[in-house]
């Protein structure tokens, strides 16, 4: 699909640091665009300061596991236990448990979809990676979303990349001169039965 369309942008916060998580904020209000943060319950725990900034600047906040594990490596129970602990400390912060989840390392298989799923979330993937963690520089960053970019895309980036709060300003002036809206990602979530193609899309039912 072409222009017009919706790109909600996950930021997946580090377990180690929030050093700058706020520049990331205050960029996203210029802009006035939110984004959908995926905390990991470990850094809920030493930085209870920055979930409420989040909440406060109208940030969409996900669950992104209590201690960063290969989800695909634990139990049903040890999953339910990562995404139930992660939840209660974001409930606890901000009054609402998450519905959205990024498993860690985006690995995942059928188990832990479907253990997702029973516990009433919805799990997320990207299909862009603006490998901001690789410390590639803010250019190459923006090269790189501008040519993986499609509408309905969700574009993946780290508030602990090197040079993820000097290319943000540019990738958002983009998207938003070609015209795409930039959502949270729980706005492109459909209603109702669906399915899940190859690259991570949503499919309704009566379209698969």
């Amino acid at each position: 699909m072409g222009q017009g369309g919706r790109t909600p942008c996950p930021i997946r916060t580090s377990p180690w640091g929030n050093e700058d998580t706020q520049t990331l904020i205050d960029t996203l209000n210029k802009y006035g665009v939110k984004a959908t943060f995926f905390l990991v319950g470990q850094w809920v725990d030493k930085y209870p300061e920055s979930v409420k900034a989040l909440v406060d600047a109208g940030m969409e906040i996900g669950n992104h596991s209590d201690s960063h594990p290969h989800m695909a490596e634990l139990s049903e129970k040890q999953i339910i236990d990562q995404v139930s602990l992660c939840s209660g400390k974001i409930e606890a912060i901000t009054g609402q448990a998450p519905k959205v989840f990024r498993c860690p390392y985006g690995e995942y298989n059928d188990g832990v979809i479907t253990t997702l799923r029973n516990m009433g979330m919805y799990p997320i993937q990207w299909d862009v990676d603006s490998l901001d963690w690789k410390d590639l520089n803010a250019s190459e960053i923006l090269q790189r979303v501008k040519t993986k970019v499609s509408s309905g895309s969700i574009v993946l980036f780290h508030n602990a990349g090197k040079y993820t709060p000097e290319a943000l300003p540019g990738v958002i002036e983009y998207l938003l001169s070609e015209g795409y809206r930039i959502v949270p990602v729980s706005e492109l979530l459909l209603p109702g039965e669906y399915d899940t193609d190859n690259t991570g899309r949503m499919i309704p039912m009566n379209d698969a």
